[in-house]
């Protein structure tokens, strides 16, 4: 994104928030959403779609262990 692009987009913005800042729950509900994506934003976990199958691509080339029973498994994630 361009910095003119950026800079229109804050305008909008601001202008948005000026057009509901005399109604209290408008802002109430804005402020949980901003929260909402501030949260996304700090949580590393998230991902894209495409990264998502990005990684299962690359999973699926590595390394591959199998297991006759459920008890070999338990004893495998055990020894780990």
């Amino acid at each position: 994104m361009t910095a003119v692009q950026l800079n229109a987009m804050n305008t909008e913005l601001w202008q948005g928030i000026g057009a509901i800042a005399d109604s209290e729950s408008l802002m109430k509900r804005l402020n949980r959403y901003v929260k909402k994506l501030v949260k996304e934003k700090e949580d590393t976990t998230l991902m894209s779609k495409e990264e998502f199958f990005r990684m299962l691509d690359e999973a699926e080339k590595g390394p591959s262990k199998r297991f006759d029973s459920v008890e070999e498994l338990d004893k495998y994630i055990r020894s780990l």
